[in-house]
């Protein structure tokens, strides 16, 4: 764990490349049963001729539900391993460009560790390890603080309590 600034509980996000671009911001996500692209990321490669319109519902952990505008299907390099991987498209705005959920971490037969912030997986040429980039998880999921006072009833006395 050298190198990582402790103690954190930060996600793992990595780069890769795509269609000869570096992707940042892609976020390794073991609770997702789907891989996920941004619309916006797509322009940008210039593949928007690529997209199979297809509509699904996506649910979030929170039953959130965010509409796919296509599929793709994109070839991911990731430490010299390339592979074909299906996409979802959305054009909703999330921290990240991509998610990798299980659908890639299957396919590669990777092992995520957060808490290590590295991935690593067996190639024929051995096992490989893709290091976490531990500052732009930070920056992407920096929550700001604040205090609130919220009132809450208690019910057992009829007043108010502040928290």
């Amino acid at each position: 764990m050298e190198g990582i600034a402790q103690p954190h509980n930060d996600a793992l996000v990595i780069s890769v490349l795509m269609n000869r671009f570096r992707i940042k911001r892609v976020l390794i996500d073991p609770g997702s049963s789907a891989n996920i692209i941004r619309w916006r990321v797509i322009e940008q490669l210039g593949l928007l001729d690529q997209i199979v319109p297809a509509i699904r519902v996506l649910n979030g952990f929170n039953m959130a539900c965010e509409m796919t505008k296509g599929e793709i299907t994109l070839p991911i390099n990731t430490a010299g391993t390339t592979q074909q991987i299906f996409f979802f498209v959305i054009e909703g705005d999330m921290g990240y460009n991509t998610l990798l959920g299980r659908p890639w971490i299957h396919l590669i037969k990777e092992v995520p560790s957060t808490m290590h912030q590295a991935l690593k997986f067996l190639t024929s040429e051995g096992i490989k390890t893709i290091y976490g980039e531990q500052q732009a998880a930070k920056e992407m999921f920096a929550v700001e603080e604040s205090v609130k006072t919220t009132k809450i009833p208690d019910w057992n006395e009829g007043e108010s309590v502040t928290t």
